[in-house]
């Protein structure tokens, strides 16, 4: 009996025994992985200035195909240098005794890439020879530092009675839309990660020259517009007129004053500042009138959400990033590099990619109508107008059909 207890015994020190010996084996394999992982990550960053994408393609680039260079960055060297400089003091870092830090210009080249493609940062490690993790680093801390070099200058909310009105003056004489303050809408952002969250919000007025005057970014992405919009500070603000918007102003040869509003599609709610189409299928001529001259007006927000996607294309592909403050910045970067380029490299920015208007009112679809389109939201649930809101748009429809108001071609648009 004790000797089968004893061998019973043995069996088990045996097992354990091979079970121990296994289990070092697999950590030295780990082991070797890691030392091996590492060696190759040194080896690719030891040859960053030899084979690295800024000092060789990017510079090749610069000074033989500057074309080309927009094209891998969006923007011409003289605009990277320009926000370079700007930049510069934002994140520019220290060397130490250890280790080198990543110059400005390295860290704005795979930020800008990075923001033009969408490709993951496991990608750009090969391409630029930065570590996954610098990476991963360095595209947050740029795109916060952009979005806070830029914001001032390209990204500015007007707040001024002249510049609401300056505002107004360009819907009117580009877009025959009288005491509008700007086109307004909302779209989705993808997020792979976490997956509760799915996506973020964020919301835009353009003005009629597709600038960004305002954003708010990181409403919940399952919400509506209408209720996006809702809860936005630009919403608070035009209702409590805390934004210097001008009083009730006439109507362009006309004697009719009417309060200056915001267009927008038919997600959101109408109030009296913010004007929606007739949604009604029974529409008579006069509602179809105005749901024409309110949508022309309202392209421009379209469009401008269709160029920003079109020439930074991580808009447009799941952001495989956790942080939503860390999108929410990545998106705020985008728009005011939007502005950044429409203010200073207009004719290249904008060439054959906005939507174009013929003589007698005919668009011309621009090409970034061809890329996938960008995710919006669902109607709200419930939508109660106000008796003032409903007579707002009444006045305005019928202004569209005085002689004063109506343009030649919209007769033939319904």
């Amino acid at each position: 009996m004790e000797g089968n207890t004893m061998a019973s015994n043995m069996k088990i020190l045996a097992l354990a025994a091979l079970g121990l010996l296994l289990v070092e084996k697999e950590r030295r394999r780990r082991r070797k992985i890691r030392r091996n992982r590492t060696k190759r990550a040194k080896s690719l960053i030891s040859q960053r200035q030899a084979r690295g994408a800024l000092p060789n393609l990017c510079r090749e680039l610069e000074m033989d195909e500057p074309y080309d260079l927009k094209n891998f960055a969006r923007l011409f060297p003289a605009q990277f240098h320009m926000l370079e400089e700007l930049v510069t003091p934002n994140i520019q870092g220290c060397s130490t005794n250890y280790r080198d830090c990543v110059p400005v210009g390295e860290r704005l080249a795979v930020t800008l890439r990075f923001l033009a493609t969408g490709e993951s940062f496991k990608s750009l490690s090969f391409l630029f020879r930065m570590g996954v993790s610098t990476i991963r680093q360095i595209v947050p801390e740029t795109c916060h530092a952009i979005y806070q070099v830029l914001r001032e200058k390209y990204l500015k909310c007007p707040d001024t009675a002249h510049e609401w009105q300056q505002v107004s003056s360009g819907f009117m004489s580009q877009w025959n839309f009288p005491n509008c303050l700007g086109a307004l809408d909302g779209k989705h952002v993808n997020i792979r990660p976490p997956p509760v969250t799915g996506s973020i919000y964020y919301m835009a007025l353009v003005d009629s020259s597709y600038r960004f005057l305002y954003v708010d970014v990181g409403c919940n992405g399952r919400i509506s517009d209408g209720g996006g919009s809702r809860g936005c500070t630009l919403a608070d603000a035009l209702v409590n007129r805390t934004t210097n918007i001008p009083a009730p102003a006439p109507l362009p040869g006309s004697d009719q004053l009417a309060p200056y509003c915001i267009v927008a599609d038919k997600a959101f709610p109408l109030t009296e500042y913010l004007l929606k189409p007739y949604v009604n299928r029974r529409l008579t001529v006069e509602q179809r009138i105005f749901n024409y001259r309110l949508s022309r007006a309202r392209t421009v927000v379209e469009n401008a959400f269709g160029i920003m996607a079109n020439r930074f294309r991580v808009l447009l592909t799941p952001i495989n990033i956790q942080d939503t403050v860390t999108v929410e910045y990545i998106v705020l970067a985008c728009c005011a590099l939007h502005n950044f380029l429409r203010s200073e490299a207009s004719d290249v920015y904008m060439a054959d990619i906005v939507d174009q208007e013929g003589p007698d009112g005919d668009i011309i679809e621009g090409r970034w109508r061809q890329d996938p389109v960008l995710q919006q939201a669902p109607l709200p649930k419930s939508n109660n107008a106000t008796v003032r809101a409903k007579q707002i748009r009444d006045e305005r429809c019928r202004y569209f059909m005085s002689d004063t108001g109506a343009v030649a071609f919209q007769w033939g648009k319904i």
